[in-house]
C-alpha cells in the first residue's frame, strides 16, 4: 500500500499536520510520500491520495487546487482524502469549509474533507499578511487540534487497509480539539 500525501503551507503549519498523518500512516506498515502539490507529475503509482491546503481568505491555496486540475481524472479512480486548515479562534473563524474544498471533495469523489483549526504566527507573515491579520482580527496561536488529526488518519489507514470501510460522502466534517 503506497499513499501520497500533498499539501499546499505557506508558513509549514500545514505541512506540519501532512506529517502527523504521515506518521500514522508509517505506523500501519503504509509506504507514504510526502510531495508539495507543483512536485507531483503523476499519482498513478498511488494506491490513495490525501491532499491538504491551508486557507487564505478563504480559499485553498492555489498549487492544491492546481494538483487537483492536473489529475483529476486519476484521482477520480482513487481513494481520496482532503482536509482543510485555517480557522483560528474560539470560536473558530471561519467556522465554515472553503467553497472551493467543498467543490474538490465533490470534483475527486474524495471519501471525506477535514476542515481542522490553523496556527497563526505574526512572526512568520509578511507586511500584506499581517494587515490582513489585523484588519479581520484573527488570533494569534497554534489551535491545531493534535488528537483529532491522528485520529482521522488513523481512520484513513484503517480504510486505506480495508480493515474499516468510510462510507463516500461521509465529508465534509469539523474537526475540533471538543470532538
Amino acid at each position: 500500500m503506497k499513499v501520497l500525501i500533498s499539501v499546499a503551507s505557506r508558513h509549514g503549519a500545514t505541512l506540519e499536520i501532512a506529517e502527523v498523518i504521515r506518521n500514522e500512516l508509517v505506523k500501519s506498515n503504509i509506504e507514504v510520500d510526502v510531495i508539495a502539490p507543483a512536485r507531483v507529475a503523476d499519482v498513478s503509482s498511488y494506491d490513495a491520495i490525501v491532499i491538504g491546503s491551508s486557507i487564505y481568505a478563504g480559499r485553498w491555496l492555489a498549487p492544491a487546487r492546481e494538483l487537483i486540475d492536473r489529475q483529476l481524472t486519476q484521482l477520480r479512480e482513487k481513494p481520496v482524502w482532503l482536509f482543510s486548515s485555517g480557522p483560528l479562534g474560539s470560536p473558530p473563524k471561519p467556522s465554515q469549509p472553503p467553497a472551493d474544498a467543498l467543490e474538490m471533495t465533490q470534483r475527486t469523489n474524495a471519501l471525506d474533507h477535514q476542515l481542522f483549526d490553523g496556527r497563526l504566527d505574526r512572526e512568520l507573515l509578511g507586511f500584506a499578511e499581517r494587515a490582513v491579520v489585523r484588519v479581520v482580527g484573527a488570533p494569534s496561536g497554534d489551535f491545531r487540534p493534535w488528537f483529532a488529526i491522528a485520529e482521522w488518519a488513523r481512520r484513513i489507514a484503517a480504510s486505506a487497509t480495508g480493515e474499516e470501510q468510510i462510507p463516500v460522502g461521509a465529508g465534509p466534517v469539523r474537526v475540533t480539539t471538543n470532538a
